[in-house]
């Protein structure tokens, strides 16, 4: 349901429903607290990672044939692997929003070991972002073997690119936010690359 709460409440779990929205509550006041503190770009950023993930969560605990409860709807999503589908999502979400930067801002240039390459190499580096997020989107949906080593693949470029450029322009903060978000999401994908067997083995 679009409303948090709300498939809870109709299918006849009002306490369900409450707990939902006294979660929801809390996680928007945090919200609220990180925007004031830190900006506007925490709080989002405390949205995308914290508050996104926990509406499609309530949603798929209401889809479920008797709503058990956040915590029992977080095992199930755990062991069917809808987390790595989510990774998924946003992975295709951000493969457009790339998509967008690049054709709304022609002369924007990619940062590559502390050059921004241009004519056609500068084209191909650009194009590489939402390619690989688009391929790595749709394995993680999937959840295909061969996802893990294309995200392994891009997530070592990814760091080493960083680092290079911490060395060459020293602290930024879209490139800390990006680099420890690279590292975090890495550990996660690599605790669950058990999900990435072939469906033979599941």
């Amino acid at each position: 349901m679009l409303v948090p709460g709300l498939g809870q409440w109709v299918r006849g779990h009002p306490l369900h429903a409450t707990r939902v929205l006294a979660v929801g509550a809390l996680l928007g006041t945090i919200t609220w607290g990180l925007g004031h503190l830190g900006g506007a770009g925490a709080g989002f950023f405390f949205a995308l990672m914290i508050i996104l993930p926990w509406w499609c969560l309530q949603a798929y605990e209401a889809s479920l044939p008797t709503p058990p409860g956040q915590v029992e709807a977080l095992k199930t999503a755990w062991r069917r692997a809808h987390d790595v589908r989510y990774l998924g999502g946003l992975f295709l979400f951000t493969a457009f929003t790339d998509l967008y930067i690049i054709l709304a801002n022609p002369e924007y240039s990619l940062t590559l070991f502390c050059s921004k390459p241009e004519g056609l190499p500068g084209l191909l580096a650009k194009a590489q972002s939402p390619t690989l997020h688009l391929a790595i989107g749709y394995g993680f949906l999937k959840l295909r073997p061969w996802a893990l080593l294309v995200y392994m693949a891009y997530a070592a470029f990814g760091l080493c690119n960083a680092m290079a450029n911490f060395a060459c322009f020293g602290y930024g903060r879209i490139r800390t936010v990006f680099f420890l978000s690279l590292v975090a999401f890495t550990i996660y994908v690599f605790w669950r690359r058990s999900c990435f067997r072939p469906v033979t083995a599941r």
